[in-house]
Protein backbone atom coordinates (compact mmCIF):
# COMPACT_ATOMS: atom_id res chain seq x y z
CA UNK A 1 0.00 0.00 0.00
CA UNK A 2 3.12 2.09 0.84
CA UNK A 3 4.33 1.89 -2.66
CA UNK A 4 1.23 2.86 -4.05
CA UNK A 5 0.94 5.79 -2.18
CA UNK A 6 4.42 6.76 -3.14
CA UNK A 7 3.72 6.31 -6.96
CA UNK A 8 0.65 8.35 -6.37
CA UNK A 9 2.44 10.76 -5.21
CA UNK A 10 5.16 10.95 -7.51
CA UNK A 11 2.77 11.24 -10.40
CA UNK A 12 1.00 14.34 -8.55
CA UNK A 13 4.01 15.99 -8.31
CA UNK A 14 5.29 15.35 -11.58
CA UNK A 15 1.61 16.51 -13.05
CA UNK A 16 1.71 19.38 -11.01
CA UNK A 17 5.83 20.10 -12.05
CA UNK A 18 4.35 19.79 -15.95
CA UNK A 19 1.68 22.54 -15.02
CA UNK A 20 3.80 25.20 -13.69
CA UNK A 21 6.56 24.57 -16.53
CA UNK A 22 3.43 24.99 -19.01
CA UNK A 23 1.99 28.06 -16.87
CA UNK A 24 5.64 29.55 -16.96
CA UNK A 25 5.68 30.29 -20.53
CA UNK A 26 8.54 27.48 -20.72
CA UNK A 27 7.31 25.69 -24.43
CA UNK A 28 8.61 24.42 -27.81
CA UNK A 29 11.02 26.71 -29.97
CA UNK A 30 8.26 26.43 -32.43
CA UNK A 31 5.71 28.25 -30.35
CA UNK A 32 8.70 31.10 -29.28
CA UNK A 33 9.40 31.73 -32.66
CA UNK A 34 5.76 32.06 -33.87
CA UNK A 35 4.90 34.18 -30.49
CA UNK A 36 8.01 36.22 -31.56
CA UNK A 37 8.57 36.58 -34.76
CA UNK A 38 10.88 39.60 -34.41
CA UNK A 39 13.30 37.35 -32.56
CA UNK A 40 14.30 35.55 -36.26
CA UNK A 41 18.01 35.86 -36.58
CA UNK A 42 19.04 38.04 -39.63
CA UNK A 43 21.30 35.54 -41.49
CA UNK A 44 21.51 32.08 -41.72
CA UNK A 45 24.00 30.20 -40.36
CA UNK A 46 25.29 28.79 -43.63
CA UNK A 47 25.15 24.62 -42.32
CA UNK A 48 22.56 23.92 -44.57
CA UNK A 49 21.54 24.69 -48.57
CA UNK A 50 18.38 25.94 -47.91
CA UNK A 51 15.22 25.41 -51.01
CA UNK A 52 11.46 25.66 -51.43
CA UNK A 53 9.73 23.75 -54.03
CA UNK A 54 8.03 26.10 -55.91
CA UNK A 55 4.43 23.83 -56.27
CA UNK A 56 3.46 25.18 -53.04
CA UNK A 57 3.39 28.46 -53.73
CA UNK A 58 1.17 28.61 -56.57
CA UNK A 59 -0.70 31.61 -55.47
CA UNK A 60 2.52 34.30 -56.74
CA UNK A 61 4.48 33.81 -59.74
CA UNK A 62 8.45 32.24 -60.01
CA UNK A 63 9.53 36.17 -60.56
CA UNK A 64 7.95 37.13 -56.40
CA UNK A 65 9.39 33.49 -55.01
CA UNK A 66 12.67 34.28 -55.96
CA UNK A 67 12.46 37.72 -54.54
CA UNK A 68 11.34 36.78 -51.33
CA UNK A 69 13.81 33.44 -51.21
CA UNK A 70 16.38 35.45 -51.94
CA UNK A 71 15.63 37.88 -49.31
CA UNK A 72 15.24 34.97 -46.37
CA UNK A 73 18.34 33.59 -48.14
CA UNK A 74 17.24 30.37 -49.31
CA UNK A 75 19.87 29.65 -52.27
CA UNK A 76 17.85 27.65 -54.43
CA UNK A 77 14.39 26.86 -55.97
CA UNK A 78 13.11 22.87 -56.26
CA UNK A 79 10.95 21.69 -59.28
CA UNK A 80 11.20 23.56 -61.91
CA UNK A 81 11.92 23.47 -65.48
CA UNK A 82 13.63 25.18 -68.38
CA UNK A 83 11.27 27.77 -68.85
CA UNK A 84 11.99 28.87 -65.27
CA UNK A 85 15.52 28.87 -65.10
CA UNK A 86 16.28 31.92 -66.92
CA UNK A 87 14.58 33.74 -63.96
CA UNK A 88 16.18 32.03 -61.17
CA UNK A 89 19.84 32.53 -62.87
CA UNK A 90 18.23 36.41 -63.34
CA UNK A 91 17.99 36.14 -59.12
CA UNK A 92 21.34 34.36 -58.71
CA UNK A 93 19.26 31.01 -57.51
CA UNK A 94 19.83 27.70 -58.34
CA UNK A 95 17.49 25.02 -59.62
CA UNK A 96 18.44 22.34 -56.88
CA UNK A 97 16.21 19.92 -57.95
CA UNK A 98 14.87 19.60 -61.83
CA UNK A 99 12.13 18.22 -63.50
CA UNK A 100 10.12 17.73 -66.68
CA UNK A 101 11.09 14.47 -67.76
CA UNK A 102 8.54 12.32 -65.89
CA UNK A 103 5.44 11.23 -67.34
CA UNK A 104 4.06 11.46 -63.83
CA UNK A 105 3.99 10.15 -60.44
CA UNK A 106 2.33 6.94 -61.34
CA UNK A 107 3.65 5.99 -64.94
CA UNK A 108 7.67 5.61 -64.05
CA UNK A 109 11.11 3.47 -64.29
CA UNK A 110 9.09 0.38 -62.54
CA UNK A 111 6.89 -0.59 -65.32
CA UNK A 112 8.51 -1.88 -68.79
CA UNK A 113 5.79 -0.31 -70.78
CA UNK A 114 6.81 3.18 -70.16
CA UNK A 115 10.75 2.63 -71.04
CA UNK A 116 10.90 4.28 -74.44
CA UNK A 117 8.90 7.38 -73.58
CA UNK A 118 10.97 7.85 -70.45
CA UNK A 119 14.00 7.22 -71.99
CA UNK A 120 13.15 9.48 -74.51
CA UNK A 121 12.23 12.32 -72.17
CA UNK A 122 15.39 11.61 -69.90
CA UNK A 123 17.90 11.68 -73.02
CA UNK A 124 16.88 15.02 -74.10
CA UNK A 125 16.12 16.57 -70.47
CA UNK A 126 19.65 15.29 -69.15
CA UNK A 127 22.32 17.16 -71.53
CA UNK A 128 19.47 20.53 -70.86
CA UNK A 129 20.04 20.05 -67.38
CA UNK A 130 23.91 19.70 -67.94
CA UNK A 131 24.54 23.08 -70.33
CA UNK A 132 22.21 24.77 -67.43
CA UNK A 133 24.99 24.08 -65.00
CA UNK A 134 22.56 21.91 -62.81
CA UNK A 135 22.91 18.84 -61.52
CA UNK A 136 19.53 17.09 -60.31
CA UNK A 137 16.90 15.65 -62.32
CA UNK A 138 13.97 14.05 -60.38
CA UNK A 139 12.78 10.92 -61.25
CA UNK A 140 9.89 8.30 -60.16
CA UNK A 141 9.68 4.33 -59.77
CA UNK A 142 5.67 4.41 -60.71
CA UNK A 143 3.00 2.51 -59.29
CA UNK A 144 3.60 -1.36 -58.35
CA UNK A 145 0.54 -2.08 -60.02
CA UNK A 146 1.09 -6.09 -58.51
CA UNK A 147 4.84 -6.32 -59.13
CA UNK A 148 6.74 -7.41 -56.27
CA UNK A 149 10.08 -6.16 -54.80
CA UNK A 150 11.93 -8.13 -57.38
CA UNK A 151 10.81 -7.20 -59.95
CA UNK A 152 9.96 -3.25 -59.35
CA UNK A 153 13.99 -3.47 -58.86
CA UNK A 154 14.73 -5.27 -61.63
CA UNK A 155 12.47 -3.19 -64.20
CA UNK A 156 13.88 -0.02 -62.93
CA UNK A 157 17.38 -1.16 -63.44
CA UNK A 158 16.48 -2.38 -67.04
CA UNK A 159 14.98 1.27 -67.79
CA UNK A 160 17.54 3.37 -66.02
CA UNK A 161 20.81 2.20 -67.04
CA UNK A 162 21.67 3.85 -70.16
CA UNK A 163 20.15 6.74 -68.60
CA UNK A 164 22.78 7.05 -65.86
CA UNK A 165 25.39 6.07 -68.19
CA UNK A 166 24.18 9.25 -70.05
CA UNK A 167 23.83 11.13 -66.80
CA UNK A 168 27.83 10.08 -65.53
CA UNK A 169 28.63 11.48 -68.81
CA UNK A 170 26.86 14.78 -68.39
CA UNK A 171 27.55 15.00 -64.67
CA UNK A 172 24.08 14.88 -63.64
CA UNK A 173 22.41 13.05 -60.56
CA UNK A 174 19.20 11.25 -61.44
CA UNK A 175 17.41 11.55 -58.26
CA UNK A 176 13.92 9.28 -57.46
CA UNK A 177 12.04 10.15 -54.58
CA UNK A 178 10.63 8.12 -51.90
CA UNK A 179 6.67 8.65 -52.00
CA UNK A 180 4.42 7.40 -48.80
CA UNK A 181 1.70 4.96 -50.19
CA UNK A 182 -0.32 4.80 -47.18
CA UNK A 183 -1.89 8.13 -47.33
CA UNK A 184 -1.04 10.53 -50.88
CA UNK A 185 0.19 8.54 -52.99
CA UNK A 186 -1.47 4.79 -52.82
CA UNK A 187 0.37 1.80 -54.84
CA UNK A 188 3.70 3.72 -55.43
CA UNK A 189 6.35 1.23 -55.36
CA UNK A 190 9.73 3.24 -53.75
CA UNK A 191 7.66 3.74 -50.61
CA UNK A 192 10.91 2.73 -48.40
CA UNK A 193 14.45 3.94 -48.38
CA UNK A 194 15.76 0.41 -48.12
CA UNK A 195 13.72 -0.14 -51.17
CA UNK A 196 15.56 2.82 -52.78
CA UNK A 197 18.88 2.07 -51.03
CA UNK A 198 18.69 -0.93 -52.72
CA UNK A 199 17.90 0.08 -56.48
CA UNK A 200 21.15 2.62 -55.76
CA UNK A 201 23.30 -0.69 -54.73
CA UNK A 202 22.16 -2.75 -57.96
CA UNK A 203 22.63 0.32 -60.66
CA UNK A 204 25.45 0.89 -58.68
CA UNK A 205 26.49 4.65 -59.93
CA UNK A 206 26.83 8.10 -57.92
CA UNK A 207 24.78 9.38 -60.74
CA UNK A 208 21.73 7.53 -59.26
CA UNK A 209 20.37 8.67 -56.07
CA UNK A 210 17.80 9.05 -53.61
CA UNK A 211 15.23 12.10 -52.96
CA UNK A 212 14.12 11.42 -49.21
CA UNK A 213 11.09 13.09 -47.95
CA UNK A 214 11.06 13.15 -44.60
CA UNK A 215 6.72 14.02 -44.26
CA UNK A 216 6.78 10.73 -46.75
CA UNK A 217 9.08 8.52 -45.28
CA UNK A 218 7.45 9.71 -41.45
CA UNK A 219 4.59 8.34 -42.48
CA UNK A 220 5.03 5.09 -43.81
CA UNK A 221 8.07 4.28 -41.36
CA UNK A 222 9.03 6.78 -39.27
CA UNK A 223 12.54 7.01 -37.74
CA UNK A 224 13.47 9.05 -39.62
CA UNK A 225 16.68 10.17 -37.85
CA UNK A 226 18.56 6.88 -37.64
CA UNK A 227 17.31 6.24 -41.50
CA UNK A 228 19.26 8.83 -42.53
CA UNK A 229 22.27 7.95 -40.78
CA UNK A 230 21.72 4.73 -41.90
CA UNK A 231 21.32 5.45 -45.75
CA UNK A 232 22.88 8.68 -45.98
CA UNK A 233 25.25 7.49 -48.96
CA UNK A 234 22.45 7.35 -51.18
CA UNK A 235 20.58 10.14 -50.05
CA UNK A 236 21.51 13.30 -52.50
CA UNK A 237 18.49 16.04 -51.93
CA UNK A 238 15.42 15.99 -48.80
CA UNK A 239 12.58 18.08 -48.57
CA UNK A 240 10.02 18.67 -45.82
CA UNK A 241 6.48 18.76 -44.39
CA UNK A 242 4.76 19.23 -41.16
CA UNK A 243 2.92 15.62 -40.37
CA UNK A 244 0.18 15.58 -40.36
CA UNK A 245 -1.26 17.45 -43.43
CA UNK A 246 2.29 18.23 -45.22
CA UNK A 247 1.43 21.59 -43.35
CA UNK A 248 3.76 24.37 -41.58
CA UNK A 249 6.77 22.91 -39.45
CA UNK A 250 5.50 24.14 -35.93
CA UNK A 251 4.17 22.89 -33.26
CA UNK A 252 1.11 21.24 -34.35
CA UNK A 253 3.13 18.34 -36.26
CA UNK A 254 4.88 15.35 -35.12
CA UNK A 255 8.47 15.86 -35.91
CA UNK A 256 10.89 17.77 -34.23
CA UNK A 257 12.82 19.42 -37.03
CA UNK A 258 15.81 20.94 -35.35
CA UNK A 259 17.04 17.38 -34.34
CA UNK A 260 16.31 16.02 -37.73
CA UNK A 261 18.00 19.19 -39.34
CA UNK A 262 20.86 18.21 -36.90
CA UNK A 263 21.19 14.85 -38.37
CA UNK A 264 21.53 15.87 -41.95
CA UNK A 265 24.64 18.13 -41.11
CA UNK A 266 25.80 15.28 -38.75
CA UNK A 267 26.48 13.00 -41.60
CA UNK A 268 28.01 15.10 -43.83
CA UNK A 269 25.26 16.25 -46.40
CA UNK A 270 26.26 19.00 -49.21
CA UNK A 271 23.37 19.05 -51.17
CA UNK A 272 19.86 20.95 -50.68
CA UNK A 273 17.23 20.95 -48.20
CA UNK A 274 14.48 22.06 -49.21
CA UNK A 275 10.80 22.96 -47.82
CA UNK A 276 7.92 21.47 -49.42
CA UNK A 277 4.79 22.28 -46.69
CA UNK A 278 1.38 23.78 -47.92
CA UNK A 279 1.34 27.24 -46.13
CA UNK A 280 -1.56 27.84 -44.46
CA UNK A 281 -1.28 31.35 -42.87
CA UNK A 282 -2.47 34.00 -44.35
CA UNK A 283 0.98 35.68 -44.98
CA UNK A 284 2.98 32.19 -46.45
CA UNK A 285 6.38 33.76 -47.04
CA UNK A 286 5.94 34.44 -43.19
CA UNK A 287 5.84 30.97 -42.99
CA UNK A 288 8.36 29.65 -45.61
CA UNK A 289 10.80 32.44 -43.17
CA UNK A 290 9.89 30.89 -39.88
CA UNK A 291 9.88 27.33 -41.77
CA UNK A 292 13.97 28.11 -42.92
CA UNK A 293 14.76 29.47 -39.78
CA UNK A 294 13.36 26.18 -37.67
CA UNK A 295 15.57 24.47 -39.58
CA UNK A 296 18.82 26.17 -39.54
CA UNK A 297 20.84 24.58 -37.32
Amino acid sequence: MASNQNRRSAIKNMLAGTAAITASGVITSFTQKEQHKEMLPDTLKGNINHAVCRWCYGDITVEQLCVAAKDIGIKGIDLVGPADWPTLKKHGLYSSMCNGAEINLTDGFGDKQFHAQLQKNYSEMIPKVAAAGYKNLICFSGSRRGKDNETGWNNCVEGLKPLVALAEKHNVVLVMELLNSKIDHKDYQCDRVSWGAELCKRLGSENFKLLYDIYHMQIDEGDVIRNIREHHQYIAHYHTGGVPGRNEIDDTQELYYPAIMKAIVGVGHKGYVAQEFIPKQPDHIASLRKAVHICDV
